[in-house]
């Protein structure tokens, strides 16, 4: 069916069905009855809202293509998102985690800058068809993977737009992306019911751990309130100013840069939308040094992860279920980078004896972001989930400036 034809083209009617799906999906993933309790043990619940979205678009229900909600949800939700995520990061409370767990995220996110280059590189070489030719374009795909597995859906939109990747490739990278992350996450799940094992194969002492709940605890407690109606609205106004003023800054910023600089656009830095990002992440992280992160404790990053969360339905309605069918090569592509990633983070535990939780965690902060981190914390021990949203919210943080990283070494080891 052509996207003419689409069943629904109101995009107030396929808005209000995203948020039925989102709605349903969220009700479902909390719901006590032991079916969706175990299906959602298997079964990611972004993922769903990725699916199910993508789906209806697939069948000609509604049209990706057609809609400006992806539009709209990427210029305007996604950096809203993007502040009220990274304005709760506490630099200090992170430091208390101890030096291990911040190296064991740091190893995690240089697994996936260095990884998407290699696998690239080790194809080229072995199988040039998957990575080269007419598939050229192959490492534009994969910026959208690394922008999601450093930091999440929010970057993974942002080098969407800023390395221009068509609907058709991203559809079939969000497919590698969530298939090879959750085969990840599945394994790191098994492994916390045995990290006492695990930590006395590398000879790790996880004592730290006790002592990084109760601080943890105590933080939550000292910000956590009942939010106002003015805590609502500040929230909203911080996201939707650094928002406004991203936008007015990038449009001075990128003309400029094309018109002096013309040479840079190689590097995306002629992008007004990549400006928008980085703005918005920058300008979130400064504020994250004054009283206004204390809004965390009113829910900043829900109000965030809600953002994100429509984002990711209006990216998942662009999505083309059975486009990976096309290109099954590209899951070894995924597979060797996420090899290269995990690779990396055993090796550095063992080297410096750091405890499995902190090796799944740091990983999962940047693989999964603040939708799975959590999840893998509380697999340790329910208390714990924080530390996974912190180490999360240092991915957002980094997600703009690595993935993009990362994407610039893909393309030199494109060779384009």
């Amino acid at each position: 069916m052509e996207m003419n034809d689409a069943w629904i083209t109101n995009d107030a009617v396929v808005f209000g069905l995203l948020m039925l799906i989102l709605g349903w999906v969220f009700k479902t993933s909390t719901s006590e009855n032991p079916f969706w309790q175990k299906f959602y043990t298997y079964v990611p619940s972004v993922l769903v809202c990725y699916f199910l979205p993508s789906v209806l678009n697939s069948l000609g229900i509604i049209s990706g293509e057609k809609s400006n909600l992806y539009f709209v949800a990427s210029r305007y939700m996604l950096p809203a998102s993007l502040v009220l995520l990274t304005l709760s990061t506490d630099f200090k409370e992170i430091k208390k985690l101890g030096s291990k767990a911040i190296i064991m995220f740091l190893t995690g996110t240089l697994g996936i800058v260095i990884g998407g280059p290699v696998s690239i590189l080790f194809f080229s070489w072995v199988a040039p068809g998957i990575v080269g030719g007419e598939f050229s374009d192959v490492w534009r795909g994969m910026t959208t993977i690394a922008g999601s597995w450093i930091g999440g859906s929010a970057n993974q939109a942002a080098m969407k737009e800023v390395f221009e990747v068509d609907g058709e490739l991203f559809s079939k990278m969000v497919t590698v992306d969530i298939l090879v992350a959750n085969v990840w996450l599945a394994v790191l799940l098994i492994g916390a019911g045995r990290s006492k094992q695990i930590d006395a194969l590398f000879k790790a002492d996880a004592s730290a751990i006790e002592q990084v709940k109760n601080k943890i605890e105590k933080y939550q407690l000292s910000i956590a309130r009942v939010p106002s109606l003015g805590d609502l609205m500040m929230i909203l106004a911080i996201g939707s100013a650094v928002t406004g003023l991203s936008h007015f800054l990038a449009d001075i910023i990128a003309p400029y840069i094309g018109t002096h600089y013309p040479v840079l656009a190689d590097y995306s830095l002629t992008s007004s939308f990549f400006w928008l990002v980085v703005i918005a992440t920058t300008v979130g992280l400064v504020l994250s040094f004054t009283k206004l992160r204390n809004l965390e404790g009113a829910g900043a990053s829900k109000i965030g992860s809600v953002f994100i969360y429509i984002l990711v339905a209006t990216v998942g309605m662009q999505m083309d279920v059975l486009a990976i069918i096309d290109s099954p090569g590209l899951f070894l592509v995924g597979i060797v980078w996420m090899m290269v990633h995990i690779g990396l983070l055993l090796l550095v535990a063992r080297l410096i004896k750091a405890p499995f939780f902190f090796v799944s965690v740091g990983s999962q902060a940047n693989v999964g972001g603040a939708a799975s981190a959590p999840i893998v914390a509380a697999a340790f021990h329910p208390s714990l989930a924080p530390v996974g949203v912190l180490l999360a919210v240092l991915g957002y943080a980094l997600g703009t400036y690595a993935a993009y990283i990362c994407g610039v070494l893909m393309q030199m080891a494109a060779g384009v």
